[in-house]
């Protein structure tokens, strides 16, 4: 469980159509977040955006994207953050990785 005080926040940027072996690489991401006791992960998804490669893509569209970007946040200690980058750098082939400075103010668990 992350503390209160300084964290890392990593953020991944990627299209919901990515996959990796027929799974959307969201999903695989949150698998590894999951099993490497990430303290939490959350799946944003986009109704509008583009990246360096220029394409836009939208949910106004008549038709149901599925290409919409999606963004991962993962909070968590430093060396956590650290410990899974080169898997995740591994894992998504396009799209944007970053980790920055953040400060957890509260953090709450489930009451047993």
């Amino acid at each position: 469980m992350v503390k209160s005080g300084a964290a890392k926040k990593l953020t991944i940027y990627l299209d919901e159509g990515d996959k990796l072996h027929g799974k959307p690489v969201y999903e695989v991401l949150l698998d590894i977040f999951f099993k490497r006791k990430i303290a939490g992960a959350t799946v944003f998804r986009g109704i509008e955006g583009y990246g360096s490669d220029g394409v836009f893509h939208t949910a106004k569209m008549l038709e149901l994207s599925t290409t919409l970007p999606v963004k991962i946040e993962v909070v968590d200690s430093e060396e956590m953050i650290n410990d899974v980058l080169e898997d995740v750098t591994s894992i998504v082939e396009k799209g944007l990785i970053e980790v920055s400075d953040t400060t957890v103010i509260k953090c709450c668990s489930r009451k047993k």
